[in-house]
């Protein structure tokens, strides 16, 4: 793993190099070129993390959590990565506006998405209190 980590930052440092010596000539390759090494490393990523999904679904199973649950979860941490990578790229390109509304776009996901499992929260609380 520490291989593979040392050739993700390699990438990723040679892609920044890149974008930078983009951005003096035409920005719009240079955004492009962030664009691609962002895919590249989450494609890269979603091979790897496969494997630890599906130890964290055992997990979560033993521990008796329901499977939509566990899907809420991981859609939660997808928009967070996702709304991450959206404001770096557009904060790099020089378009913090843009970049503060994918911000509150993804929070307004996330609120709207965990709103199931508060109202679960809730009804296991009450039933506590009674």
């Amino acid at each position: 793993m520490v291989e593979n980590s040392l050739s993700v930052a390699g990438f990723c440092l040679c892609s920044a190099l890149l974008a930078v010596l983009l951005r003096q000539y035409c920005r719009e390759q240079s955004m492009l070129t962030a664009l691609g090494a962002c895919a590249a490393v989450m494609t890269a990523a979603a091979g790897f993390l496969a494997p630890v999904l599906e130890e964290v679904r055992d997990i979560f199973s033993g521990a008796g959590i329901p499977d939509s649950y566990m899907s809420l979860i991981f859609k939660a941490a997808a928009i967070c990565f996702l709304t991450q990578m959206t404001c770096d790229i557009c904060t790099d390109s020089g378009e913090s506006a843009i970049a503060t509304a994918a911000e509150m776009w993804g929070r307004g996901a996330l609120a709207v998405m965990s709103l199931p499992m508060v109202r679960s929260l809730l009804e296991r609380i009450e039933q506590l209190l009674e």
